[in-house]
């Protein structure tokens, strides 16, 4: 596994005017794991610039990018994935994520929020929580940077 190198991603820790951020349930998940969550990431295309690729993220996702950026965190964050999933997951090429998070503050209504605008949606459901709630909703191995996104990302996450 440690030969293998990381996929590069982004992170949206995206906030409404009450404070609260978005999370989704993914699509793909089995039915076990039906209530993990996770807010949007995704991969940064070749040559693609990270606050662009969270942006191009944030439309395919959930149907709008109707959000400005409030900051960029200043690490590349990583996890590893379970050794169950890999040679599986990611098509059997990383070994997990190096994600650069950012916080941004949606600006649209929730009725723009449309998880069939891509013909193959990432999520199935969406919910705004709060912030300090996420480490405990998404899947283990993600933890230790959803914990880290709260504590660093925790002033945007105000009305």
């Amino acid at each position: 596994m440690s030969t293998l190198p990381y996929r590069l991603n982004v992170g949206a820790a995206l906030f409404n005017r009450e404070g609260l951020v978005l999370v989704g349930r993914r699509a793909d998940l089995p039915a076990q794991a039906a209530e993990m969550w996770q807010m949007p990431q995704g991969g940064i295309d070749a040559g693609e610039d990270p606050a662009a690729a969270v942006m191009r993220e944030l439309a395919e996702e959930i149907g709008t990018a109707r959000a400005e950026i409030l900051a960029e965190h200043d690490a590349w964050l990583e996890y590893d994935l379970p050794p169950d999933l890999v040679g599986r997951a990611f098509g059997g090429r990383y070994r997990g994520q190096r994600q650069r998070w950012f916080a941004l503050r949606f600006l649209g209504d929730d009725t723009d929020i449309r998880l069939d605008a891509d013909a193959h949606p990432e999520f199935i459901a969406w919910r705004w929580v709060k912030l300090s709630e996420t480490p405990a909703l998404t899947v283990p191995f993600k933890r230790a940077i959803y914990e880290r996104i709260v504590l660093d990302f925790a002033r945007y996450a105000a009305p």
